[in-house]
């Protein structure tokens, strides 16, 4: 029997998200068998972060063009983003720095105020709600306290000073308060942006996992608690790899330990292509009710191409590691090709256990910016605010595969690939339909027959190209 599908698909050739239903078929065919029956974590959402830089920029284009981005992400036609970040006080993506609470011992926080938030960030947040149907989740991060609260008094690096403990869980508690009364619910927050610190390059805040633990119970989870905030706190919030496991180890090590957290954050700036599968799994292990999240992502170290999209399918993109990792990690920074990337990663994450998959700024210009450090890097989206023109790459594009057609509560599943050289992952949605991702990075064209019990149909998928099939709900 045929199995009904729509096939849409994004490759080097030019297809971007396009809906194919013709397939140039080869006489030899792999195998991809759907086992429905066999599941496994629950998918929270997939999207990117709004950030200063991005809110900005949107503000420098024309209404036509700044609805047209959100639109593009958030609309029913569009990518429907699901799960979003945002940061609290500013990061690396925000034209200076600045925090809620500028005034130095101010531990009632009596000066503190989003008004920095008002002009950029917060009106982006509020048009994208408006056009968003479903909605979408809110992750909320620090990348440091004030630096009078810290034991350096700097943005960059230092410790939170003990002191200073109930002040600043008080601040997350105010700035759910702040937000929610501009009409915008925060769903969850990291404790700290990339606790083991950045060399002290932009903000940045240092725990080990036993300060954070200490902080989160005996701090934050009960103020958050007390106040009567129900909000999802997530610990860690770097890269995966072996300082994954000492933190899972830490936060879950016992009931007290781990009551106040939900789940674990993690980053992918440990490798551009290994997805530390090892990490993951170990992590889900040690708490398999709790969320794995990964909330950051991106082409770092790189200055965007424009209108370039064949760049961003071939091997010339470099990140941080590629210029001065150590030499015995020198292998997990090869140059990589953008699109791969990301198909890579998200894949190879949802098949190990994460649920769900955030991209770090929604938009940035031709230089990768703005960024008051000059840390440039990719965005889905490009723009040029002098010239009023957007730019869509293909990495929009390839996100879109996953956070169009696999929906907030849907199940991932299980399947059998009798072609290792393609990389598959599959979910069924609350709809009951059934969202297929494949990623053939070769150079070839593939030929595949897709089965759901006694359902077959036969499929081609271009070289290079990234492909969902769809099968609407067939009870």
């Amino acid at each position: 029997m045929d199995l009904e599908v729509e096939v849409y698909e994004t490759s080097a050739n030019g297809n971007k998200l396009r809906e194919i239903s013709e397939f140039s078929l080869g006489q030899e065919l792999s195998a991809v068998q759907l086992l429905p029956d066999e599941t496994y974590q629950r998918i929270t959402g997939f999207g990117g972060s709004f950030t200063e830089a991005s809110a900005h920029l949107l503000n420098s284009l024309s209404e036509e063009n700044r609805k047209k981005v959100l639109e593009a992400y958030f609309g029913d036609d569009g990518a429907r983003y699901s799960l979003t970040r945002t940061h609290m006080n500013s990061c690396d993506f925000s034209l200076s720095n600045y925090s809620y609470a500028p005034v130095k011992g101010d531990k009632d926080l009596k000066s503190f105020s989003i008004d920095e938030d008002l002009d950029d960030l917060i009106p982006m947040i509020k048009d994208a709600m408006a056009i968003s149907k479903d909605g979408f989740k809110i992750l909320s991060s620090p990348w440091t306290a004030p630096p009078w609260m810290k034991d350096n008094n700097d943005w960059r690096g230092g410790k939170l000073l003990p002191e200073y403990n109930d002040t600043w869980a008080l601040f997350f508690s105010k700035y759910i308060d702040a937000y929610k009364s501009e009409g915008i619910d925060i769903w969850g927050f990291t404790v700290e942006n990339e606790p083991l610190g950045n060399n002290n390059n932009w903000e940045s805040m240092h725990f080990t996992p036993e300060e954070m633990t200490d902080f989160v119970n005996n701090h934050l989870g009960p103020k958050l608690e007390a106040d009567g905030h129900d909000v999802k706190i997530l610990g860690y919030d770097q890269n995966r790899g072996e300082e994954l496991k000492e933190w899972a180890d830490v936060m879950y090590r016992d009931e007290v330990s781990s009551k106040y957290y939900d789940g674990i954050a993690v980053h992918w700036y440990g490798s551009t292509y290994d997805y530390f599968a090892e990490s993951l799994q170990y992590t889900h292990k040690k708490a398999p009710e709790k969320y794995l999240i990964q909330s950051e992502a991106c082409g770092d170290s790189e200055i965007p191409k424009w209108q370039d999209d064949q760049w961003y399918w071939s091997k010339e993109s470099t990140d941080w590691g590629w210029d001065w990792a150590p030499e015995d990690q020198k292998y997990l920074h090869p140059k990589y090709a953008p699109v791969n990337r990301y198909a890579r990663d998200i894949i190879g994450c949802l098949n190990n256990w994460v649920d769900g998959w955030i991209d770090w700024n929604m938009v940035l210009d031709r230089q990768g910016g703005p960024n008051w450090f000059k840390n440039w890097c990719l965005a889905p989206v490009i723009v040029d605010p002098d010239q009023d023109e957007v730019y869509f790459t293909p990495i929009f594009y390839t996100l879109s595969h996953f956070s169009k057609f696999i929906r907030p509560g849907a199940t991932r599943i299980g399947f059998e690939n009798s072609d290792k050289s393609l990389m598959v992952t599959a979910a069924k949605n609350p709809d009951g339909s059934i969202a297929v991702v494949i990623f053939n990075e070769g150079d070839t064209s593939k030929n595949f027959t897709l089965s759901l019990g006694d359902k077959t149909i036969n499929i081609s998928i271009n070289k290079k190209a990234i492909q969902t099939i769809r099968i609407p709900n067939l009870s």
